[in-house]
């Protein structure tokens, strides 16, 4: 997720001059993007080769580790954000890196493909999966390991003692806070430990 509109929708949520470890940062397009509009310093981590090159090419500090292992590498409140953009999905254990997400950060931005938007209703009541803009792939070579909707991340922040400090959805690059779950591609949580 990298358009331009998108980018500053999150980059709302994000200080002036904060810390910033971007997981699962791509080719680092948003942790510049808040570099240059934020005054933000920190860190992506990225386990591509290619998408490490694209990072350094474009003067963003990353390291290369896979998520899956965790991130004890990084001390308690190290950073002032974390964000997982498009990142929860793609690992097979969320619910510890959404632990760590909090532990590492005083406040943790996320945002995924919300399953439960209104065309991906209509492709599986047709009885197929959505192929949509947000999940381009077909079910049988994508990348994502789950999926999960807006209604579902609100109550796994409830199970994990998190705090949601603000919520909505996404959709174009305009957000949507009214019926988020149905209305919106993308689903987006910023909270801190509760």
């Amino acid at each position: 997720m990298s358009d331009t509109t998108t980018m500053e929708a999150l980059a709302r949520l994000v200080p002036h001059g904060a810390r910033v470890l971007d997981l699962g940062c791509g080719d680092g397009a948003m942790l510049a993007h808040l570099q240059t509009a934020c005054g933000c310093t920190g860190y992506g981590v990225e386990i591509a080769d290619a998408n490490v090159l694209a990072c350094v090419q474009r003067g963003v500090n990353v390291i290369q580790l896979n998520l899956d292992e965790g991130l004890a590498l990084f001390d308690d409140a190290s950073f002032d954000v974390v964000l997982q953009i498009d990142t929860l999905q793609h690992l097979r254990n969320a619910e510890v890196m959404l632990r760590e997400t909090a532990r590492v950060g005083r406040m943790g931005i996320v945002a995924f493909p919300n399953f439960a938007h209104w065309p991906n209703r209509l492709s599986v009541l047709r009885g197929r999966m959505p192929v949509t803009k947000r999940l381009p792939y077909q079910w049988y070579d994508t990348p994502n390991i789950r999926v999960g909707t807006y209604k579902d991340f609100e109550v796994l922040a409830t199970k994990n003692s998190l705090r949601i400090l603000d919520a909505f959805g996404l959709q174009d690059g305009q957000e949507v806070r009214w019926l988020p779950n149905a209305r919106a591609g993308t689903a987006v949580f910023h909270f801190e430990h509760a």
